[in-house]
């Protein structure tokens, strides 16, 4: 029985995320087998801005006429998941929607993205399609999904079905609570047990290419810095030293 109730990792698990990027958690995340874990689809509709936060999930399953009465009519779909979802949305989650790559449904329109902001989410994936993209877009929400469409959620082939258990998104497995980071390269799922690893071993990483890309971009020297030969991991070891005596000022 899904009793709604979503155990959300602490903010000071989750927000290290927003200075790591998708990359370096993909890459760490496929050292350690976990080779599942990037969504399928869900590509940027606000390019340049990232989401980080905990899943709160949505299942869109195929519709059938017989099994909701009064379906199409939008007081119909207000009572369905879709509005339930959105409802119990809290500061830092994202909404993250199983739409089985349909492209004919509109999954959320202009006025429940709103909603969603309103509520504190910080962003949209799915892996279907959105509506209202020429004012939606304005919203300053980042949106992830495989595109945009006049349809919207219930009058044509699927229906918001569930929300807040298990779903597959892009073909990953999604557990409510799990933590979702999402920037132009794409959407991903870290399971909040692994959290601590991923950032662990991922800000150094960033510290790193940090380091690479402004000694590349001054000297061209690509076979020297990335990787780092034994000299550029001197250079490195000093820069880090000055920039944490520099933080200490």
């Amino acid at each position: 029985m899904n009793n709604r109730e979503i155990t959300r990792p602490s903010r000071e698990l989750v927000d290290p995320f927003w200075d790591i990027s998708v990359a370096s958690i993909s890459t760490f995340l496929r050292s350690r087998g976990i080779l599942r874990h990037a969504m399928l689809g869900p590509k940027a509709l606000t390019p340049g801005m990232k989401t980080v936060g905990t899943a709160v999930t949505l299942q869109f399953l195929p519709k059938r006429e017989d099994i909701i009465e009064g379906l199409g009519e939008e007081q119909t779909e207000k009572t369905s998941a879709l509005w339930a979802s959105i409802m119990s949305i809290k500061q830092g989650d994202v909404l993250v929607i199983d739409a089985r790559g349909h492209m004919q449904t509109g999954c959320l329109g202009e006025m429940l993205m709103t909603g969603v902001q309103a509520r504190g989410g910080k962003g949209i994936v799915v892996d279907g399609c959105l509506r209202d993209l020429p004012s939606a877009l304005d919203l300053g929400l980042p949106l992830f999904a495989r595109g945009g469409t006049p349809a919207n959620a219930g009058f044509f082939e699927m229906y918001p079905w569930d929300y807040n258990l298990p779903i597959g998104c892009g073909s990953v497995l999604i557990f409510p609570g799990d933590i979702i980071v999402a920037d132009d390269d794409g959407a991903v799922v870290v399971p909040p047990k692994i959290a601590e690893k991923v950032i662990e071993w991922c800000q150094p990483k960033e510290d790193r290419e940090i380091f690479e890309k402004m000694k590349i971009r001054e000297t061209g020297n690509v076979a020297k810095y990335h990787p780092m030969n034994e000299e550029a991991k001197q250079e490195y070891a000093e820069w880090l030293k000055q920039l944490k005596k520099s933080e200490e000022i």
